[in-house]
């Protein structure tokens, strides 16, 4: 697995992945169920300069999609989930109800989707952060409430609150 280290105002992000450009995970700092750096794993900054890029313009305002190879990993399950959440447009927010249906997956699923949803290993790429509670609040980000907050301001969603954690 290659890695790289890059800064960003939520901290420090810890990119990994097999190949040069494949992004397989995505972490904050005391993210819960995070993947730290394994003993076989290589730095090669070089490998992510353009995720790099794509995180600094993110974290600039100037872009709204990533165009990134992903690759996470995942039982059948998560990666539908994973690929409803990839749906939720910048500056938009579902419900975990809402992410359910749209997965075209039973209601009484709601728990395991949240489930699928907090071990999403692709943070900020793959938008988790759009998701809230049924009554539109802010609950259950693996990286930290504050850091949902931060992503959501910086999208419109919420008050512009952009500060380094």
């Amino acid at each position: 697995m290659l890695y790289t280290v890059h800064p960003s105002p939520l901290g420090d992000l810890l990119i990994a992945g097999p190949r040069p450009g494949t992004l397989a995970s995505v972490t904050v700092p005391g993210q819960k169920g995070a993947t730290g750096v394994g003993d076989d794993w290589t730095r090669d900054d070089a490998a992510f300069a353009g995720a790099a890029r794509q995180f600094d313009a993110y974290f600039a305002g100037e872009l709204t999609e990533f165009t990134l190879d992903l690759e996470p990993v995942g039982s059948a399950f998560r990666q539908r989930v994973w690929s409803t959440l990839h749906t939720i447009p910048y500056g938009a927010t579902l419900t975990y109800g809402e992410v359910t249906a749209r997965a075209g997956l039973p209601r009484a699923s709601v728990r395991a989707v949240g489930g699928a949803i907090g071990a999403n290993p692709l943070s900020v790429v793959c938008p988790c952060h759009r998701v809230l509670g049924a009554n539109g609040s802010l609950t259950g980000y693996a990286g930290g409430l504050h850091r949902k907050q931060l992503l959501l301001g910086l999208e419109g969603v919420l008050p512009a609150q952009l500060t380094a954690i």
